[in-house]
């Protein structure tokens, strides 16, 4: 008996180190683009990725887990990434956070919702059209647009000239 319940307790700890480190997201922040600019200025030792996409967005969804493995592959080397999700905000809820837990997405994500998009799009970049996916790579002394698609190896590339000027 005594011999069983050792080797109960056994297989319960070793299952529950075997669980995934994910935590199950209930809320997204949401943020007007003045409440963003922050974010998409730092001014320190980091390199920023910032990512704009929505769950509605095809060529989005197929490169987000490029983004995610930048964020876990250069988390130790000051690199930071931001998935600035441009879905809609009645559909927080019964899209977008279920999407993030589906994919166990681990970057941080935000949601803009800011119903100025001539200005904001503008203000991001000036040549930026508003289509997604685009991305923002910047550190305190660089900083470039994107309005593509990346393939991981095509990221890492960029990620790469601001690691190494």
């Amino acid at each position: 008996m005594k011999q069983k319940l050792i080797f109960s307790c056994l297989i319960f700890l070793f299952l529950l180190s075997c669980k995934e480190d994910f935590k199950k997201i209930t809320s997204v922040k949401s943020y007007d683009f003045n409440e963003l600019k922050p974010l998409l200025t730092k001014n320190d030792d980091k390199i920023y990725v910032v990512n704009f996409w929505a769950t509605w967005c095809g060529p989005c969804v197929k490169e987000l887990p490029y983004f995610e493995r930048i964020n876990q592959e250069y988390a130790g080397k000051k690199v930071e990434v931001l998935l600035v999700s441009l879905d809609f905000p009645k559909q927080v809820e019964k899209r977008l956070i279920p999407f993030i837990n589906k994919k166990k997405l681990q970057s941080k994500v935000i949601l803009l919702d800011d119903v100025d998009e001539d200005f904001w799009i503008k203000a991001i970049d000036s040549n930026w059209s508003g289509a997604l996916p685009a991305t923002i790579i910047y550190n305190k002394s660089k900083r470039k647009f994107y309005e593509q698609s990346f393939s991981y190896e095509t990221l890492e590339k960029e990620l790469i000239t601001f690691l190494n000027p």
